[in-house]
């Protein structure tokens, strides 16, 4: 493995943290990530030399508006998006989706049809079921199989017609770990006539992602998912972004990306995304001679960022394993998620299980009293705890492992759940 996981570690530092002597275990990575130096060197350096709002002729405004549009640049690194004016900051994955919802649900008329998943996170559901409720619209679901953890794209199919405008689902499950053949789906999706909306929240910080091989319309993402700070993106054609209305107040600009990103932005936040980027760039290009025929052309930032992105899949596969091997031996317990050794590419390492007579709260504070981190409950993924009837015993116990973690620290965590009766 071309990781130095000890190196990484050192560049976090949360993760040196003890309480009462006992080292913090972070396994509630799904939910939000640690941060490296690098995110907290650039936060500091905005807030102290160039704290200033957009658009000003002096010092401040001009270094801030520099920096903020790097920060737009790499993120088209990250997606491999062709314009860094098709990059739009927001508060969090939920709020860009509420609002990019109001504004393209205006091009549907009432009898039109959008298809939801029951796989879903909730910020990629009540957005358009609240949009569609107001223009009276029609959602259809798309459920997955329960013992695949799977969707049946023979199930898309019968739900598309020329009445369907809109399709979005998750590029990887936030509850079960499964990856969706998000390419696939925009295919059957642009063949109907419907646009592609992806919620790839849980997949950005764990593979490799890229817009323009997809051929989506549009797929958002979370920063505070892959090492930095709170911050949502959402990428989107620019032929579509431009025609699509915005919400806006009247003195704000018309052009792409400023339409969008209403008010005064969190630009400490953007400069940390900047040195999140920064810091997972420095880690592709330690690694990038292993992965150079795996880029795809790509160079410089962009190419450094694929190389990391390359090589986090690859160990996080190994601790993937270790955790549903350690997992499926324990007496009791039942891995909700894809659980076969040679489909760890098929997931990512967010992994959910109940144990039989022990509630999935139970299990978590006991970890807490251990100082492992975790959830509980249905983590917003209402549809999916629902689906798999789990709701009223309280849905199930995530584990999220990330670059950072290790093999022993899962350790740790099993131990606990094999000794809960």
């Amino acid at each position: 493995m071309p990781l130095n996981i000890e190196k990484i570690r050192s560049q976090f530092p949360a993760l040196a943290l003890e309480d009462d002597g006992v080292p913090r275990v972070y396994l509630d990575n799904p939910a939000g990530t640690q941060v490296p130096k690098q995110v907290l060197d650039r936060i500091t350096n905005y807030m102290i030399r160039c704290n200033a709002n957009h658009g000003g002729d002096f010092r401040t405004s001009v270094e801030s508006d520099a920096i903020l549009d790097e920060a737009h640049q790499a993120m088209a690194d990250l997606l491999n998006a062709p314009s860094l004016n098709d990059i739009i900051f927001g508060a969090n994955m939920t709020t860009l989706t509420f609002a990019m919802s109001r504004s393209i649900i205006r091009w549907f008329k009432p009898g039109d049809e959008i298809i939801l998943s029951r796989m879903d996170h909730d910020a990629n559901v009540a957005p358009w079921m609240q949009a569609a409720k107001d223009m009276d619209i029609t959602v259809k679901w798309l459920p997955f199989n329960t013992e695949s953890y799977q969707f049946d794209l023979n199930n898309l199919a019968d739900l598309l017609s020329d009445k369907v405008r809109l399709v979005a689902v998750n590029y990887a499950s936030n509850a079960i770990g499964t990856i969706n053949d998000v390419k696939k789906i925009t295919e059957m999706a642009h063949d109907a006539g419907a646009l592609m909306y992806i919620d790839a929240v849980q997949y950005v910080p764990h593979s490799p992602t890229d817009v323009q091989d997809i051929g989506c319309d549009f797929l958002a993402c979370s920063v505070y998912k892959f090492f930095g700070p709170h911050q949502g993106v959402l990428w989107g054609r620019s032929d579509l972004l431009e025609k699509l209305y915005a919400y806006r107040v009247r003195p704000a600009g018309a052009a792409l990306p400023g339409k969008f990103e209403t008010g005064t932005q969190s630009h400490e936040g953007q400069a940390g995304t900047l040195g999140a980027l920064e810091y997972l760039a420095a880690v592709g290009e330690t690694v990038a001679d292993e992965y150079r025929d795996q880029l795809k052309g790509l160079s410089g930032r962009a190419g450094n960022l694929r190389a990391a992105m390359l090589a986090v899949k690859d160990y996080e596969k190994t601790l993937s394993w270790h955790l549903i091997k350690g997992l499926v031996e324990i007496p009791g317990v039942t891995v909700h998620g894809i659980t076969d050794p040679d489909r760890m590419d098929e997931r990512v390492p967010t992994v959910s299980f109940t144990k039989s007579g022990v509630s999935p709260e139970t299990l978590s504070r006991a970890l807490a009293a251990e100082n492992i981190y975790v959830w509980h409950g249905d983590y917003y993924a209402v549809e999916v705890i629902d689906h798999l009837g789990l709701t009223e015993s309280g849905g199930m116990l995530r584990v999220g492992a990330a670059h950072y973690n290790t093999t022993a620290e899962i350790d740790k965590l099993l131990d606990v759940v094999a000794e809960m009766q």
